[in-house]
C-alpha cells in the first residue's frame, strides 16, 4: 500500500485586511487549495509571538501570577507572560516578562517548547521557557491595563492546578503538562 504525499500549501490568491488593532489583527484570505479549489473567505488572526515562564524560585517555590481573565469572565492562576516585543528575542521577552510582573530575575534558563495555539487560523508562536532559581529582586513594572497578583505555591499546588482542571488556558497547561511527563520539574 503506497502513502498518500503530504498536503501541500494554499495558494493566497488575495488578502484584505479587515481590522487592525494593537491586540485584534485579523485578514481574509482568498486561498487556492492544490487540487485547483478557491476558497473565497479564510480569516486568518495575525499575533505577535508571545512567551510563558515556568518559573521556580530557590525555595523550589513556583511563581505564579492570579488575574482577571474578560474573555471568560474569571480570576485565573497562570504562568508568567506576555507579548514579544518587534525586534525583541523570545529569551530576552520571556526575561523582560518575569520582572515586569513579579520582579523575579536571574536563574537557569531553558526553552521548554514551542507551541501554537490555533494553527489552523493563528500566525503566531508561544515559547514556553523554564526558568530556575530565579530571586526576587525588584518591585513588579505592570502595564496600565495589567492587575496582577503574585503568588508562590507549591509543586503539589501547581499539579493539583492542572490535575484538578481548574487551569484553562490551553498555551499555559500544554507545556506544564510536558514539564511533569517528561520529569522537567526533577532537574
Amino acid at each position: 500500500m503506497s502513502e498518500k504525499p503530504s498536503p501541500s500549501p494554499w495558494k493566497i490568491l488575495d488578502s484584505e485586511y479587515l481590522i487592525r488593532r494593537p491586540w485584534l489583527t485579523a485578514r481574509r484570505d482568498r486561498v487556492e487549495l492544490p487540487d485547483g479549489r478557491v476558497n473565497p473567505e479564510f480569516y486568518v488572526l495575525e499575533y505577535p509571538s508571545w512567551v510563558n515562564i515556568i518559573a521556580r524560585d530557590r525555595d523550589g517555590m513556583y511563581i505564579m501570577v492570579e488575574q482577571y481573565r474578560h474573555g471568560l469572565g474569571v480570576v485565573e492562576m497562570e504562568l508568567c507572560a506576555g507579548v514579544v516585543e518587534a525586534g525583541e528575542e523570545p529569551l530576552a521577552a520571556a526575561r523582560r516578562e518575569l520582572k515586569e510582573e513579579t520582579g523575579y530575575t536571574g536563574g537557569k534558563w531553558e526553552l521548554g517548547t514551542v507551541i501554537c495555539g490555533n494553527p489552523s487560523v493563528t500566525n503566531n508562536l508561544t515559547y514556553c521557557y523554564i526558568a530556575r532559581d530565579v530571586e526576587l529582586t525588584a518591585t513588579q513594572h505592570l502595564d496600565d491595563v495589567e492587575d496582577l497578583v503574585v503568588r508562590r505555591i507549591t509543586e503539589e499546588e501547581l499539579y493539583a492546578l492542572l490535575t484538578s482542571d481548574s487551569m484553562k488556558q490551553a498555551l499555559m497547561t500544554a507545556p506544564l503538562w510536558r514539564y511533569f511527563a517528561l520529569g522537567l520539574n526533577k532537574r
